[in-house]
């Protein structure tokens, strides 16, 4: 009887190793592919196929810059320079890992597609979720609510039940010292630095399309001077450069006055927030949901309240919850389970569309 054929994605670090590792010892036929998406990852490719040698497995690379360069670096900067807090991994993950990933296998012959993501998948009344994975401290379900059913019916993730210790502690037992022991990946792999920096190096006539402008409060009232909106994001504190007398936070970006709002912590704190372009897995949204506003945020009760007539969703919180960023992701579960996400909106205007109802 032939072994299942599954097409794993290698970045040729900790993760992927272990995944490998994982799935050649439950019997799949393991074939591997390393993606280039950036210059970056040229050393990368090169250590994922020596590590695929050393397993006895065939290699491939995929050299998607060009595809990646479109769908995840230039969007990453256009949200920057729109007043938006981008976060690029949610927007790789459905249109360049995994669909590359099908690509390949259905041009390799493989039934399934692998990775090493942090996350376990479950299947209810026909339907496939993601759930978060069994380490809490590693767990990456919030970037993946993008994923589509047909991506989610063909994907294994062979660490979901795994800790990283546990995972170090397995490479070490097979031999793999050198692996077992390799610091983690950057969490942006096109960017290894500041943000600022990325922006400053890539955005053509940069002084000219970033420039100063003014800091004020909640009543318009100027504060000082900012080097240019991009560089801010909601919540932000270190790095103003101002000295108030208090503790000054971000509160808002207008884009078209190139200002930034500075206020106090309370000033952040809010119990709705409005969301847009939503993929929700999970058809009864009326109980037991939860959010997470951004990567490592707590999980919030929520109640997803109804669609408003511009196509965004409004959501209520059942406590005040700090820094709305516009742009990042919304992640909405019951339990441990992905119900759906969005990304979070603008919030201007949104008072327009609370009723008294709402907050009851």
């Amino acid at each position: 009887m032939s072994k299942e054929k599954v097409l794993l994605g290698m970045s040729g670090g900790v993760d992927s190793t272990a995944a490998c590792r994982m799935l050649l010892s439950a019997g799949y036929d393991v074939v591997g592919l390393t993606l280039l998406t950036c210059d970056a990852s040229v050393a990368a490719s090169d250590e994922a196929a020596l590590l695929a040698e050393r397993f006895g497995i065939e290699h491939h690379v995929a050299d998607v810059r060009e595809q990646f360069n479109k769908a995840v670096v230039e969007p990453f900067v256009q949200a920057y320079l729109s007043g938006r807090t981008p976060n690029p991994c949610v927007d790789c993950n459905p249109a360049i890992k995994f669909a590359v990933l099908e690509e390949w296998a259905d041009r390799l012959g493989c039934r399934y597609i692998a990775t090493g993501h942090y996350v376990r998948k479950v299947c209810s009344d026909g339907r496939y979720y993601v759930r978060a994975g069994a380490d809490a401290k590693k767990d990456q379900s919030y970037f993946l609510w993008r994923l589509s059913q047909k991506q989610l019916e063909r994907v294994l993730f062979p660490l979901g039940e795994w800790t990283k210790e546990d995972v170090r502690r397995h490479l070490h037992e097979f031999g793999l010292e050198e692996k077992a022991t390799d610091g983690e990946s950057m969490e942006i792999c096109f960017m290894p630095g500041d943000y600022r920096d990325f922006l400053r190096s890539t955005v053509a006539n940069v002084d000219d399309v970033i420039k100063p402008g003014a800091f004020v409060d909640s009543e318009g009232r100027r504060l000082g001077e900012h080097k240019g909106f991009p560089y801010y994001t909601i919540g932000q504190r270190k790095g103003l450069n101002i000295a108030l007398g208090y503790p000054a936070y971000v509160l808002k970006i207008n884009p078209q006055k190139n200002t930034v709002m500075l206020g106090e912590a309370s000033q952040l704190l809010t119990r709705y927030m409005m969301v847009e372009t939503p993929c929700w897995v999970d058809a009864v949204l009326d109980e037991g949901l939860t959010v997470r506003i951004r990567y490592r945020s707590r999980p919030v009760p929520c109640k997803v309240v109804r669609e408003l007539p511009d196509g965004h969703w409004l959501v209520r919180f059942d406590e005040p919850v700090s820094a709305v960023t516009p742009g990042q992701s919304a992640v909405f579960y019951k339990d441990d389970v992905v119900a759906g996400g969005a990304y979070i909106a603008s919030q201007r205007g949104i008072n327009q569309w609370i009723t008294d109802d709402d907050n009851r």
